[in-house]
This record gives C-alpha cells, structure tokens and sequence, in this order.
C-alpha cells in the first residue's frame, strides 16, 4: 500500500481509495478492535469490482480492463470488461490501448421469473453447469430475455460476475432504465464522468452457442467440490455435512445477498462455523442502519450466531494468509460459501472442500448443519 500510495501521488491520480486516512502514515492491525471492528479509514472503499460501479466508475458502452479475473462483473452494466494481467495493465496505463483478439458470442436467453428461494447466483451456477468450467473459454456470455430485464442491479453483477468460472472472457447485459437508474444515480452522487454511450446488439449478431433458461423452473443449485461446474440441487445433497459457512465477496457480499441471507436466518440460530464479510464500507453501513421488526440487519446475523465483520474485503475468498478471517486451515473442512470459485485451495488448505451456492442456501446450510433447500426455511 506504500509503494501503491507514493505512486498514486507521483501520477497524480485523482481517484485513491486508500485504507488510512493519513497521506503520509501506514496502515496497522490494531490489536485491540481484533477481526471484528473496523480497521481501515473513511476513504476506504472495499473489494474494486464492488467499488467501482457504488463509485460511479462504470458507465455502459465503456471498455474496463482491471487485474482481477473478476473484472468481469462490470459486464452487468452494458460494458465491456475483462481481467488483464500486470504486464498488459502497464501497457495500458502507459499507452491508453490494448490488443486483444474480439471474442465469440454464446447467448444465454432468460425467460420467466425466479421463485421464492431462488437467486441470481442459482441462475450462473445453472448456466456453467450446462457448458462445464471451460465451456466458454476466450468467448463472451451475453444475458438477455424477458428475464434478464426482471433482474435487479445486484442479479446483474451476481451472474456477470462469474462469466469466468465458466472460462468467459466477458459477460454482457443489455443496457435498460434499471442500469441507467443506478448508473446515474452514482455518476451524480460521487461526480464522476456522467456522459456514456450505450451498445446495443448488432441486428445480424451471429452466436457460437444458444441456451433458453426458464427461471421459474430453477431451482435451489451447488457447486460441489472441485470445479464450479460440479452442479447438483441443493434438494438432493442432504447427506452432505458441512464443517463451514460464509457469506461474501463480490459475488455473494452485497447489501441484497445479506438481507437474504438474514431472511433465512431471522429467529433462528446457525449451528456450524459461519462468517458474514460485507464487500464495501458502504455494505456495512447499510445493514448496520437498515431495520428489519426493530432489528438492523447487522443484529440479526450477528444474533443467529454469525460472525460478522466490519472490515469489508474479499477475506477468506482468495484464501490469503493463515490469519485471514474465515480462512479454512485445516484439510477435510467442508464449506458451504457463497463466494465464486472453489478449485482446491481456494479458501485455504489444498484437502478442505467448498460448496457453491447463494446466500438463502447458505444460510439454510449453516442452520441444518448440511447442505439443504433453503426453501425448506421460509415462512418458517
């Protein structure tokens, strides 16, 4: 954060989202706040692909290159982005341009709504699925359909977010009046670049691959261990006992996965290890302040025995370092998350296993204590 910080000054770069408040300090764990209590300054903004679009930095029709595999998330807002490598990001940063080779279309057409119980994330998990891992290697993942216009902003990033885990170099929605609402609602709140053009289809577009998702029939949907195209119904894996729950990232950690992660939850207690990591400040904020029957969200995580951290970031996600909050450090763990991705070693020791699902199985999960259909919970 030093180096990234002197640079930052050096270029003269107006947009630094640092984790200290002093221009001249360094950031220190301070021992006493522990894992729990917020640990970073008032400019911190959290996990980027999060970050960006809550920041006005996203804007439909732009191209978005970033050094995260997940970049791809911004695809939600009728943009072109994908993950580069450092190499290819100095090249940028320097020259302002980037050869790449236009990749193959697959459409995926979403018709219907979704049903009580079932999420955005169910809608990806189903999709990758059905090509495998690597069915959409170097090819773009465009959502489109009746269904996709019923999505929220949120649905949205859920399912571009892991055009990845199926290989995709991108994923692209179409633009609408849910993604120039929340677009420009953001541009105008943080005074970022307002002007952007939108793409819209090419009239003669040509596909590589077609799939018609019926959303109504979703169900409730796993990645099991290794591979995120492992997909079961979280109906049919009851004898699956978990050691493990989380709920988080870019992915799974926004406002709306939290609320329906405490929609499970409420009056009920979880009877695993389970650990809430919010992607944004602001994520935190809002469940902190937003009360639901005289609690705020926060409280009724934390009260169904969640342990829930101020300290917004990708966490246990990317594994990290032995004391990263909600890592896994023993083999033979079984984990129930609503991250993105669940190769070996994933979220920590090379023998644990992690199960992919949205944020309403997870927390159905963590209160059986196994991999369950959280639709068993509600109304409950």
């Amino acid at each position: 954060m030093d180096i990234l910080r002197d640079f930052v000054k050096e270029q003269g770069l107006p947009y630094f989202y640092d984790v200290i408040d002093d221009p001249n300090g360094h950031w220190h764990f301070d021992s006493s706040k522990g894992m729990l209590k917020r640990q970073y300054g008032s400019q911190y903004a959290g996990v980027c692909h999060t970050a960006l679009p809550a920041k006005g930095h996203t804007r439909p029709g732009e191209v978005l290159f970033g050094t995260d595999s997940h970049t791809c998330m911004a695809g939600a807002f009728n943009q072109f982005a994908t993950g580069i490598g450092n190499t290819d990001a100095g090249f940028v940063m320097g020259t302002g341009k980037l050869l790449i080779k236009v990749p193959e279309t697959m459409h995926f057409r979403l018709e219907g709504r979704l049903q009580p119980g079932v999420m955005a994330k169910d809608i990806i998990l189903h999709c990758i699925g059905e090509i495998g891992f690597d069915g959409a290697t170097y090819r773009a993942m465009q959502f489109d359909g009746p269904g996709a216009a019923s999505l929220s902003m949120d649905d949205r990033m859920t399912i571009a977010n892991m055009a990845i885990e199926a290989g995709g170099k991108n994923a692209i929605f179409e633009f609408d009046s849910r993604t120039a609402e929340y677009v420009d609602a953001r541009v105008k709140l943080n005074g970022t670049k307002s002007s952007y053009t939108p793409v819209e289809p090419d009239k003669d577009q040509k596909f590589v691959y077609e799939l018609v998702v019926d959303l109504s029939k979703l169900e409730p949907t796993v990645a099991c261990h290794p591979d995120p195209g492992q997909r079961k119904k979280a109906k049919d894996m009851g004898d699956t006992k978990l050691d493990r729950a989380y709920v988080g990232s870019c992915t799974g950690g926004k406002t709306s996965d939290f609320v329906e992660f405490a929609r499970v939850l409420r009056g009920k207690r979880v009877t695993i290890d389970t650990f809430g990591v919010p992607a944004t400040p602001d994520i935190v904020h809002d469940l902190q302040s937003t009360r639901w029957g005289g609690k705020t969200i926060w409280d009724i995580l934390v009260d169904a025995g969640v342990q829930m951290t101020e300290n917004a970031g990708c966490a246990a996600c990317l594994g990290g370092p032995v004391d990263t909050f909600g890592r896994i450090n023993k083999p033979g763990i079984k984990c129930i998350s609503a991250t993105n991705r669940n190769f070996p070693g994933r979220m920590g020791d090379k023998e644990s296993q992690v199960f992919l699902a949205s944020p309403m199985t997870v927390a159905a999960s963590a209160i059986a204590g196994k991999i369950v259909d959280p639709r068993e919970y509600l109304g409950n």
